[in-house]
């Protein structure tokens, strides 16, 4: 069921919180909905989905992989000019 809810807010951050919305092809409300259902259920917003959990432990990396340092690496083929 939904509610309304009215808040004071300050103009500015009323409409760049406008902007933020329409960028993402949302509503405020729903905006506004996401953020307080994180703040109350942290917990949710780190489940993980079905086909991340089936490939968690799929490839095994010798204990001395600097797995940073093989990412730059790759970053940096990615983008040279």
């Amino acid at each position: 069921m939904n509610t309304k809810l009215t808040l004071k807010l300050d103009n500015s951050v009323i409409e760049k919180a406008k902007t933020y919305a329409k960028k993402k092809n949302t509503s405020l409300s729903k905006l506004i909905e996401s953020y307080l259902g994180l703040l109350v259920n942290p917990q949710d917003s780190q489940d993980v989905t079905p086909l991340v959990k089936s490939l968690s432990g799929v490839v095994e990396l010798p204990k001395n992989v600097d797995y940073k340092k093989d990412y730059k690496k790759h970053l940096s083929n990615k983008y040279a000019k």
